[in-house]
């Protein structure tokens, strides 16, 4: 029994360490199977808040984050930078930066987002406002 015990020890995985998704290599795996879980959209207050939550967890394997409304220009979301220095370098401290943007009320029907990643390659996914409404 005790052979078992050591062996079943060895076989077991190695606990992830925050250092694996602090990298292109290592987010894009993940972005990939939460894509439909990237954004969410909320009327709140007479505004639209787009919320980039999920994506800003993994912010640092994103080089860029862009964004568009309705099919128009992409734009740069300007958020919270990585804490490289720090235990947790992707938690989100939101003293400095809110982790969504403001539209006029109903204004978003689509978002797009596009990630460009360290290694030149980028992922875009677009969303209809249905799909990502939350109340």
């Amino acid at each position: 029994m005790r052979a078992f015990l050591i062996a079943l020890v060895f076989l077991m995985p190695l606990p992830v360490s925050a250092q694996n998704f602090t990298t292109s290599a290592g987010v894009k795996p993940i972005l990939e199977l939460i894509r439909p879980q990237w954004i969410a959209i909320r009327p709140y207050e007479g505004q639209d808040l787009l919320y980039m939550s999920t994506l800003l967890t993994y912010r640092c394997g994103i080089q860029q984050i862009r964004f568009a409304y309705n099919g128009g220009e992409l734009q740069v979301w300007e958020g919270e930078p990585c804490y490289w220095s720090e235990a947790s370098p992707m938690a989100l401290k939101m003293e400095t930066h809110l982790p969504y943007a403001v539209a006029p009320l109903d204004s978003l029907q689509t978002v797009t987002i596009n990630l460009l990643f360290d290694d030149g390659t980028t992922m875009e996914h677009s969303y209809l406002r249905k799909d990502v409404q939350i109340n």
